[in-house]
């Protein structure tokens, strides 16, 4: 007997839609995936860049989470306005419906501050505009999404293919955790900034120069945070434009200094960021990471699942 069509929420605490044109035919794709959908973005009622105003849009995150019929909460994609949202978000409310949160980009405030509040487990994974309203799927972020959410363990391949290069070899563990480093930089020093011992994070983003991130690592460096974590694995930084300026000054070059300089190991490959091909990530989930040269593993359990 096959199981109950599984339902999903799509919110949108950040952005609006660009394309309304594509939303009924996104939903229609998740229809084709199993889902029952319940969609609370009105496209009638953006607000400026985003998707409602403040107050409509902490509405659709509780109400998603209030409705006994939704299991998955989606956003609809990022861009900004979550930060807005975070003193007015009742964050018990979302950790006890056990709802599982999927998001990535400025989706990762709220999964930076849920886990500071409560401690509740949520899923760095496609987004509604992303990855579901183009008119062809890509079939690994698909076939990862499910594979995470339905669990128990979820593994994660970061090859050459994948931007892997000369990795350390290395075998940890820790709290698996991250995500857009402009958003969770943005949240140092903040009461929505989680304090994790001994994690791994991953860090990814999209229209930041090398500089930008070296500065953010540097940051969090000097911050306290990078020195209590074993491994700092990076996905994909893209979507920035180099000039004559650099003098030789790229993200290659960059990566060699951090490398020398932050006090963990820094891999590169991880499927992860502003493009259609990516994995999906348990925020708060328990991970193994093993790394070669050659490229890494990475191993996560005891997260929640479908």
């Amino acid at each position: 007997m096959n199981p109950p069509p599984t339902g999903i929420a799509i919110v949108a605490p950040s952005g609006l839609a660009p394309d309304a044109d594509a939303l009924d035919a996104g939903i229609v794709r998740l229809q084709q995936q199993g889902f029952i959908v319940h969609n609370y973005y009105d496209h009638a009622a953006r607000h400026q860049r985003f998707g409602g105003t403040d107050e409509a849009r902490v509405a659709q995150l509780h109400a998603a989470a209030a409705n006994p019929a939704v299991k998955v909460v989606m956003a609809l994609r990022g861009s900004y306005g979550m930060t807005r949202l975070l003193p007015h978000i009742d964050y018990q409310l979302l950790a006890d419906s056990g709802k599982l949160f999927v998001g990535y980009s400025d989706f990762t405030a709220l999964q930076m501050a849920l886990m500071q509040a409560t401690g509740h487990i949520s899923f760095a994974g496609p987004m509604f505009c992303a990855d579901f309203a183009p008119a062809e799927l890509d079939d690994y972020t698909v076939a990862e999404f499910f594979n995470c959410l339905r669990g128990p363990q979820h593994r994660v391949l970061g090859a050459v293919a994948d931007g892997a290069s000369d990795n350390p070899e290395i075998t940890v563990a820790g709290r698996l955790w991250g995500g857009n480093l402009a958003m969770l930089v943005s949240l140092l020093g903040t009461p929505y900034f989680p304090t994790i011992d001994d994690g791994i994070l991953f860090l990814e983003d999209v229209g930041e120069h090398p500089y930008r991130v070296e500065r953010m690592l540097l940051q969090l460096q000097q911050a306290g945070v990078l020195g209590r974590q074993r491994a700092l694995v990076l996905g994909e930084f893209t979507a920035y434009k180099l000039g004559a300026y650099e003098n030789g000054y790229d993200f290659e070059a960059m990566l060699a200094y951090v490398r020398a300089t932050l006090p963990l190991p820094v891999l590169t490959g991880l499927p992860l960021g502003h493009v259609r091909r990516h994995t999906t990530l348990p925020f708060g989930g328990m991970a193994q990471l093993t790394s070669s040269p050659r490229g890494f593993t990475l191993t996560i359990a005891d997260y929640p699942t479908l």
